[in-house]
């Protein structure tokens, strides 16, 4: 089975079902994809998250060009102002 795809089912038939690992939890989701539009399914404003997308640190100018695989991880912290 090829990294990040495919998942076995009772019936022993493999289906593909494409997700990423967010913050070490599974989540299905659709591709193709981008880091801004996973953040927006997952009601996350991109200018308020630091994202690492599989151990490296994205800039926000690249989320809406930077395309997600299955089986990619990302590292995603809220930005929270205050004093």
């Amino acid at each position: 089975m090829a990294h990040g795809t495919g998942v076995a089912r009772l019936d022993g038939d493999i289906v593909d079902t494409p997700f990423v690992i967010a913050n070490g939890q599974r989540i299905a989701t659709r591709l193709p994809l981008t880091i801004e539009e996973f953040l927006l399914t997952q009601k996350l404003l991109p200018r308020s998250v630091v994202v690492e997308h599989n151990g490296e640190a994205v800039a926000p100018s690249e989320f809406a060009a930077r395309q997600l695989a299955s089986g990619d991880r990302l590292e995603i912290v809220k930005i929270v102002a205050g004093g």
